[in-house]
């Protein structure tokens, strides 16, 4: 049985790169932060997956050394997922850039020197999406944003400069190919707990209409569970060495989103707005409401990526966009984060 350190097991694409590797038989290891977060993260896990026998969990944090090396030792593989993502951007971008580099330098140097065969590193669009003069190609795994363009957010700068610190190291321990990357954007589906991504939060307002209506904005939307399965494909195929590769689906406005959950999920999807709201409006109230800062960069804008690469040389295939979406709705009102008085899940 090979074995598989998992950093970040408790967040919103670490539990499910768990989950689908315990259910190939694979033994996981995940970190925690603290070990009273552990009995949190198996009962995330219970409604899918039998993890008692097979999963490890070990106490190490991105900003320290300790626990690293332990949790790496005698591992075939590291999928390196956890980053720090702020729900509001620091006024100090080194709040988020220093543990997201520092962290994935920690992780990265710890696995090359338990000796793993690959080390499968969760970046993000954001390190390509900056690129400018793509005369309206999709943009590709070749494109990289630039991290001193003074218009990108501190997000943004830090997975670019954690992800371009990784390759920089495997390169200066002549490694390079027992490192890939995997860049999500906005990764939805069904959620396992309380803990998801910032992108699930879009549907989350949408369904409690946190918003009088619905602005321009767009994402090119993946599964969290096609996520997870890409990792594992990166981590096992041999020619998946010292490359990235995007995890993208199809992109999609906020309205049309918002009209699938209306379509899809009968009375559950009745309360959802497709009012658009002007963009100017969101600037406001951005001013009030820091999540809603987090994006207005990204009002009106619309990014082509491609997924011909994963596609092409990892046999990865995405599901239907609908599926991931009324996924999605469906985990939040199980879990008691939507409320719809009388409404029963729908099928996808």
């Amino acid at each position: 049985m090979e074995t598989v350190l998992v950093t970040g097991g408790s967040g919103f694409v670490g539990s499910w790169c768990v989950v689908e590797l315990l259910r190939r038989g694979y033994a996981v290891r995940t970190t925690v932060r603290s070990r009273s977060r552990e009995a949190a993260v198996r009962a995330a896990l219970a409604p899918e997956i039998d993890s008692d026998d097979a999963l490890s969990i070990f106490e190490a944090d991105l900003t320290a050394d300790d626990g690293w090396g332990a949790a790496a030792d005698g591992c075939d593989y590291v999928l390196h997922v956890a980053s720090p993502f702020p729900p509001e951007s620091p006024k100090d971008p080194d709040e988020l850039i220093v543990p997201a580099r520092d962290g994935a330098l920690r992780v990265i140097g710890a696995a090359l020197d338990a000796g793993v065969r690959r080390v499968v590193m969760t970046s993000s669009t954001a390190s390509v999406a900056g690129h400018h003069g793509t005369d309206g190609r999709p943009l590709t795994e070749d494109d990289w944003t630039d991290p001193e363009d003074p218009s990108i957010r501190p997000y943004v700068r830090s997975k670019v400069i954690a992800e371009r610190a990784a390759w920089d190291l495997a390169a200066g321990r002549d490694a390079r190919d027992r490192l890939a990357t995997v860049l999500p954007g906005a990764v939805l589906g069904p959620v396992l707990s309380g803990d998801f991504s910032y992108s699930v939060q879009l549907i989350e307002r949408l369904m409690n209409r946190s918003m009088p209506g619905v602005p321009r904005l767009g994402y090119a939307i993946v599964d969290v569970r096609d996520v997870a399965d890409l990792h594992i494909r990166a981590m096992t195929a041999p020619e998946a060495g010292g490359e990235r590769f995007l995890a993208t689906g199809p992109f999609l406005w906020m309205s049309e989103v918002a009209q699938i959950l209306r379509d899809r999920l009968g009375p559950a999807g009745s309360r959802v707005p497709t009012r658009r709201i002007p963009s100017f409006m969101v600037r406001g109230a951005a001013l009030f409401d820091p999540g809603l800062r987090q994006v207005v960069g990204d009002l009106g804008r619309e990014i082509a990526y491609s997924n011909e690469k994963p596609r092409q040389r990892l046999g990865w295939s995405p599901r239907p966009v609908e599926e991931t979406i009324v996924d999605c709705a469906n985990s939040l009102i199980a879990h008691g984060v939507v409320r719809v008085d009388g409404a029963a899940p729908v099928p996808a």
